[in-house]
């Protein structure tokens, strides 16, 4: 007998691609991150990896800015938010959540320094906004300086994430190194030079990254607390609608 070729498949009897949605781009993005890394995540490896092309994922996200900030609101769903119905002192458990969300960015190092510009709105930011609200709320703080203290706990806990963003495994991080050669030179400066340097020595260096980042944090609420926002207030970017009108 002779063997028949193969008919060809026709393209109605393969299976339907799953149709792009806002949530599955976002969800693949992860995905992709955590295997290879945000820096190796563009439009055309995303596209590719969803069987598409990169034209069709502007009809879901704006930019690459914009697919940060839905990305990075996807991982905020990561924060541990418990503290804030938990008992004890606010103050305490206000720190726990915002080195929760610091955590979570140490993680993600390459999302940490797109964070930085991102701005997230989806549900899990409006989450963790709400309990540092509430918790601020309860521990008497002003609304005016709880609205603008949000950013500034936000931004510090992001840059402090940021910092680690090129560690390599098995490889002493380049920051570790440079806090390395930095102490050797605060060792060895002159007291007729830099007294003052000389006087704190190893106190310029002390405490553990944990320890910093909750000081910094408690500066931080400390200073609101005596720090009143202006009275005669300029409009924010978002009162404005096209940046180009700016100054017109």
């Amino acid at each position: 007998m002779t063997a028949h070729p193969t008919a060809p498949r026709s393209r109605r009897e393969r299976p339907a691609k799953p149709a792009l949605t806002r949530e599955g781009i976002i969800a693949t993005t992860v995905e992709l991150m955590r295997a290879e890394g945000l820096e190796r995540v563009t439009m055309r490896r995303l596209a590719k990896e969803l069987d598409t092309g990169p034209a069709s994922l502007y009809v879901y996200v704006r930019n690459i800015a914009e697919l940060h900030a839905a990305v990075l609101d996807e991982l905020l769903g990561e924060v541990d938010l418990s503290p804030a119905g938990a008992g004890g002192d606010w103050h305490d458990r206000l720190v726990r959540i915002l080195t929760s969300y610091t955590a979570v960015l140490f993680e993600y190092p390459g999302l940490a320094q797109s964070a930085l510009v991102a701005r997230p709105f989806g549900k899990h930011y409006l989450r963790l906004v709400e309990a540092m609200l509430t918790l601020l709320d309860e521990g008497g703080l002003e609304s005016d300086r709880a609205a603008w203290l949000i950013d500034l706990l936000l931004q510090y806990g992001t840059a402090t994430a940021a910092e680690h963003a090129h560690r390599v495994p098995g490889v002493i991080p380049q920051d570790q190194a440079d806090w390395q050669a930095l102490a050797a030179v605060v060792r060895e400066v002159s007291p007729r030079t830099h007294p003052q340097i000389a006087a704190l020595g190893p106190r310029l260096l002390s405490g553990s990254p944990q320890d910093r980042l909750a000081w910094g944090f408690d500066v931080l609420i400390a200073g609101a607390r005596h720090t009143p926002v202006p009275e005669a207030l300029s409009p924010s970017p978002a009162d404005i609608g096209d940046p180009a009108d700016i100054g017109d």
